[in-house]
């Protein structure tokens, strides 16, 4: 009985809601955060019955299983609720100290992955005997399932399941692809659970007709002590696995490849993922057709309906799988900053990258830096709010790859084809003379827009246009200082288009310099460059933001809606600009743009270095 209590009291979560952490609009909460295991107590229940199948998951490979949890309870109340825990024992002994002083004997001191309210199923009030079902993915430990009562705010514990493992836990897992600092180079980076102490990483990938080949990967990892504040370094910590990139050189252009991820384990055996494949960049300004899809905000769900709030779940999952069934017809997505929305509590990322896998494998999955990524008091970030949750941008820059020369400073520029994108960071300072700006103005100065028309500003924070509610009440439209310093550099080097997240809605300015409109098109536009398009696309998932009710003029069309932006460039010419829906994929927005280069080397506004007399 008493190494029953033992393993029971391990499995429990802690996190107060007094840390709730807000995003600006006061919606940004964390499911797991609201969670007040401090406030737990023992209720173990013989009569209550907790059985989970199958508990070897993963035998033929996969990284993804879904369990029956079979529940028996004599006395159940709307309020019971299922916590899924990983690893599913811990040592009460290693607990974390926290500055706040809650915790009591035992120490309990760790959060669940998901929960479930178990009247979720129609028959557990009438009952107590029903099944529920969990997606489970491999995250490098085993899991269980505990029962508890009276809510999530003073929970009961009543009893706890039998583990299920992975038949493999430490498995290589969700590959993500980026580009690398030159045009034919592509990086993967995966998840597993081998140090390199107990294996050495590599990448095997070929193309049709070539010899396969064998690539080195790095390994990286971080631990608690990498973390800025709580929930990161306490509740929410959970070991985050170790992360090998691996870069893929001297590509021939748009040929298809094929790759797994391999450990070579210290016995002589090896480790293999499944087979993936992606097709490898063009030639810089080749012309052909070049598909690109742009989105901010999404955040992660859950398919089995757990951690359900804000409405996340059917926007985040929608726009995956919006994204996935048009996947043959996408070359790169850009996802621009608040990824996961895990707000410190780490064991959200995993999830994140198992719900992109699909894309992220196949196609380069670049990303940028968003207030839940990065903000937390003096660490540097130009916001001092606490969005992060403490992770102060750590998991991030250490799980995924992207072409900056500093990672912790998450501005970059990156090629494709037609394409220049300058993406830059919201979250550290932009204004003129600093680091970030010369950044900006040198990847806008220095694309040959004969080879590469089209040319792309990204930014999590709107630095453009938004007419969203908050800005409306602040009289800006805009991020306080926002497009200051930068509204010059777009129009002087014809930034064709300008993308922003962060504001949880779809809206698309006239072409636009100073706040007026150069432009009165709506539908096409052709001949000299006058103005820069902005569109705020952070509609990928998160919560939705209400607009203004003041409409400005260069505010053109707008969306209450969760949806995503796909570019087509047809050639050198031709640039088709769609909007789509999440729930049906379908077009709500679209216009062309038809500019040849001598409309890009012709004068407007300020879009020109002045001239005098004797020149």
């Amino acid at each position: 009985m008493a190494r029953v209590l033992g393993v029971l009291l391990c499995l429990l979560a802690l996190f107060s809601s007094s840390l709730c952490l807000d995003h600006a609009n006061g919606r940004g909460d964390q499911a797991l955060a609201q969670i007040n295991v401090y406030e737990t107590s023992l209720a173990l229940d013989s009569s209550v019955k907790l059985h989970a199948s199958p508990q070897v998951l993963g035998s033929q490979g996969e990284d993804t299983e879904w369990v029956n949890l079979a529940i028996s309870n004599p006395k159940p109340t709307s309020d019971d609720w299922i916590g899924v825990f990983s690893p599913a024992k811990f040592d009460s002994g290693n607990c974390w100290p926290t500055s706040g002083g809650k915790e009591k004997t035992p120490y309990i001191c760790s959060s669940p992955i998901k929960y479930m309210y178990c009247n979720s199923h129609p028959d557990y009030m009438k009952s107590g005997n029903v099944t529920l079902k969990f997606q489970i993915i491999n995250q490098r430990a085993d899991v269980s399932f505990a029962l508890f009562s009276n809510g999530v705010q003073e929970p009961h514990l009543l009893g706890v399941s039998n583990p299920v493992a992975f038949f493999n836990p430490k498995a290589p897992v969700y590959p993500r692809l980026a580009l690398g600092k030159n045009w034919d180079e592509m990086t993967v980076t995966w998840t597993s659970g081998y140090n390199i102490d107990e294996a050495v990483p590599f990448i095997e990938w070929s193309a049709k007709g070539l010899p396969a080949r064998r690539s080195p990967a790095g390994t990286l990892t971080f631990n608690r002590n990498s973390m800025c504040g709580n929930p990161a370094r306490g509740v929410g910590w959970r070991d985050p696995g170790f992360f090998h990139t691996s870069f893929l050189k001297e590509l021939w252009p748009n040929r298809e490849y094929i790759y797994r991820l391999g450990h070579d384990l210290v016995n002589g055996s090896t480790i293999w993922s499944k087979n993936y494949t992606f097709v490898s960049s063009p030639y810089p300004g080749q012309d052909s057709k070049q598909r690109v899809i742009i989105f901010g905000d999404m955040g992660k769900g859950e398919r089995d309906g757990s951690n359900e709030y804000n409405d996340y779940q059917p926007g985040s999952l929608n726009t995956t799988d919006q994204v996935i069934k048009d996947l043959k017809d996408i070359d790169i997505v850009f996802h621009i900053g608040d990824l996961t929305y895990s707000n410190g509590y780490l064991s959200q990322w995993d999830q994140f990258t198992a719900q992109v896998q699909p894309i992220a494998s196949t196609v380069p999955y670049m990303i940028a830096s968003g207030n839940h990524e990065r903000d937390w008091p003096d660490t540097g970030s130009f916001y001092a709010g606490t969005d992060s949750g403490g992770e102060c941008g750590v998991p991030a820059e250490t799980m995924f790859y992207f072409p900056a020369e500093n990672r912790a400073k998450f501005w970059y520029k990156t090629d494709y084809g037609m394409f220049r994108f300058c993406v830059a960071d919201s979250e550290h300072d932009w204004r003129e003379g600093t680091e970030q700006y010369k950044f900006i103005e040198n990847c806008l100065a220095t694309v040959d827009r004969k080879t590469q028309p089209w040319l792309i500003f990204i930014a999590h924070r709107v630095l453009g246009y938004s007419t969203n509610d908050w800005y409306g009440k602040e009289g800006t439209f805009e991020e306080p200082m926002g497009r200051e310093s930068l509204q010059k550099l777009w129009q002087k080097y014809k930034v064709d288009l300008a993308f922003y997240g962060h504001v949880h809605n779809y809206e698309r300015t006239c072409p636009i310099y100073e706040s007026q409109c150069v432009n009165n098109d709506k539908d096409h536009y052709s001949g000299t460059f006058k103005g820069t398009i902005h569109v705020v696309v952070g509609g990928a998932g998160s919560h939705l933001s209400p607009f203004s009710s003041l409409v400005p003029k260069w505010s053109l069309v707008r969306d209450y809606d969760f949806g995503f932006v796909k570019l087509t460039a047809s050639d050198h010419s031709s640039l088709l600009f769609e909007y789509k829906k999440s729930s049906t994929g379908q077009v709500y927005d679209s216009f062309n743009i038809s500019r040849d280069y001598r409309d890009v080397l012709a004068c407007t506004h300020d879009s020109c270095e002045p001239t005098t007399s004797a020149g």
